[in-house]
């Protein structure tokens, strides 16, 4: 069997911050860009990986979901346990430099793990936990 991940998922709030920190904080490539106002759906992805792609979309667009669902939505997104991430780069301290100056919110500044990885992590516009690791 030959699969792929092609593209994951992460819940935005309000698009055009969404944008501005994946675009020119993290500095991905926008793919796609389809509706308007908050009802955007924004595919971003890494230059240079065009297999590899991040879907940022409205939470609670779904018709089936419940107001209630919505409602749980909203709050888990307000603590930031709703939708997070791992990324991974040679170079962590100069990405961690890079996104505090770009005044992401920093969640843990680079640190050794005990589980034998050196990453960060941050939270997004919409408080999605973005955590990087260091390749080695």
């Amino acid at each position: 069997m030959d699969i792929t991940i092609h593209t994951s998922f992460l819940p935005h709030e309000d698009p055009e911050a969404s944008l501005a920190f994946y675009r020119d904080i993290l500095g991905f490539e926008v793919r796609n860009d389809v509706g308007r106002g908050k009802m955007r759906w924004i595919t971003v992805g890494p230059v240079g990986q065009p297999s590899t792609s991040i879907l940022l979309a409205p939470p609670a667009a779904d018709p089936g979901i419940t107001d209630d669902e919505r409602r749980t939505i909203a709050e888990m997104m307000a603590k930031g346990t709703y939708g997070w991430i791992l990324l991974a780069t040679p170079d962590l301290d100069g990405t961690f430099e890079k996104l505090q100056a770009g005044d992401a919110e920093v969640v843990q500044e680079p640190t050794e793990q005990p589980y034998g990885m050196r990453d960060c992590a941050f939270r997004d516009p919409a408080g999605n936990l973005i955590r990087i690791q260091e390749l080695r």
